[in-house]
């Protein structure tokens, strides 16, 4: 193999292995699973909330 041919074919997966490595931004959860979370969550401070003794 000819030497440039070499190193176009180096530089040209240099490129694409830099492309692999970038980040990338972080898939956003969907509105379903944020609303269920959340209704968790508010269902979780209500239960440990301490309500009023109830007077017997």
């Amino acid at each position: 193999m000819h030497p440039d041919i070499h190193l176009a074919l180096h530089h040209a997966r240099a490129t694409e292995l830099r492309a692999e490595t970038e980040p990338r931004p972080a898939p956003r959860p969907d509105l379903r699973a944020r609303l269920g979370w959340t209704l968790i969550e508010v269902g979780l401070k209500l239960a440990t909330r301490p309500g009023p003794v109830p007077a017997h």
